[in-house]
């Protein structure tokens, strides 16, 4: 697993030249709701394992959480199960507020 910090993330997404990365954010949908990042998708931390089949394992996922440490256990998981092309975003999206975004809500 790779990880990413949040100017970094930033710098991809502004990059019309590269791919961009599938966004996962792992959060509850209420966390959802106070603050996210722009194209991410939601996909509380349970049910990643039943929606395994929903994501092509050659594709370049980026987790995402508040601060980054269930972001690194979905990781992990998809690792596990045969994803390659894993990356934790290092601070989750409060790093992304305080470093990317500053009008984002934080909690």
């Amino acid at each position: 697993m790779q990880v990413i910090s949040a100017n970094e993330l930033a710098a991809w997404l502004e990059d019309s030249e590269k791919a961009k990365p599938i966004l996962l954010d792992v959060r509850e949908p209420n966390e959802y709701e106070i603050c996210h990042i722009p194209d991410s998708r939601l996909m509380p931390m349970h049910t990643v394992p039943l929606h395994l089949d929903d994501f092509d394992p050659d594709a370049v996922i980026v987790c995402i959480c508040h601060h980054g440490g269930r972001s690194m256990q979905v990781a992990h998981f998809l690792e596990r199960n045969g994803f390659n092309k894993i990356i934790n975003l290092t601070g989750g999206v409060h790093a992304w507020a305080m470093q990317v975004d500053s009008s984002m809500p934080t909690y």
